[in-house]
């Protein structure tokens, strides 16, 4: 016998309801997984910097014992009261530079935790097509580059997504964002296959992904901007303690 429309409508909605439900019964309950998980790939970003990470390596563990968290502002000024892991970096992105919280990571010494070794620094910006962003670790004398780490969300496969990679990535390592004391920053330049190991603010480019490159370079210069009072008043702290 044929169902009625009534009945099949009623049917449909029911359905629709019961897997509605259930859907988000599902994502609740792993929501909190999903959060650890994004919370452990941030770790893992930040310590991929200034450190390799081997298969198994406790990476929770590590980060508890060398990293110290810090919010500043503008200014460098340490803001109290306010953890690293509340700032929205994307969101701080949209803001103007003065305007901004920065969170920051000092990487300390693994015997002297009074001991600074590295610094990393949050970056974001805006690529070909959609954001970019990533970290940069500077060494002690918070110049140079001890590596980064830059992820995207749309680049082109091949040529403007190969910021990811650790071919690209490498080519940063050593490098000053200081001439002097004044900022430099580090510039990705044009076209690919040439040698700027003597040169000290440049880098190699990738192929065919001018304009992500330009992207790049306009993020690490926005944000070293930002960082900057942070880090002329902490070289200078440095030195005092030489």
């Amino acid at each position: 016998m044929r169902q009625s429309n009534l009945y099949i409508v009623l049917y449909a909605v029911a359905i629709t309801i019961v897997s509605g439900g259930l859907l988000a019964f599902a994502s609740q309950a792993l929501k909190p997984l999903q959060d650890a998980n994004v919370e452990l790939e941030r770790k893992k970003n930040i310590l991929s910097t200034v450190m390799t990470l081997n298969e198994g390596d406790d990476i929770n563990k590590i980060y508890a014992a060398r990293v110290k968290e810090i919010v500043i502002d503008f200014n460098g000024t340490p803001r109290d009261g306010i953890k690293a892991t509340d700032i929205d970096v994307a969101k701080e992105y949209k803001k103007a530079a003065a305007d901004r919280l920065l969170p920051l990571y000092e990487f300390r010494d693994e015997t002297d935790p009074t001991k600074l070794n590295y610094v990393v620094l949050p970056v974001y910006g805006f690529g070909l097509w959609n954001d970019i962003w990533g970290f940069v670790a500077l060494q002690q004398n918070l110049s140079t580059i001890q590596g980064v780490s830059f992820q995207h969300k749309g680049e082109t496969p091949g040529l403007g997504a190969r910021i990811v990679s650790e071919e690209i990535q490498n080519r940063y390592k050593g490098k000053s964002i200081f001439e002097a004391d004044v900022l430099q920053s580090v510039v990705m330049q044009k076209g690919e296959g040439f040698d700027y190991s003597n040169d000290p603010h440049k880098v190699d480019g990738m192929s065919g992904a001018t304009l992500t490159a330009k992207g790049v370079n306009n993020m690490l210069q926005d944000y070293f901007n930002c960082y900057l009072n942070y880090l002329k008043k902490n070289q200078q702290n440095l030195s005092s303690n030489l």
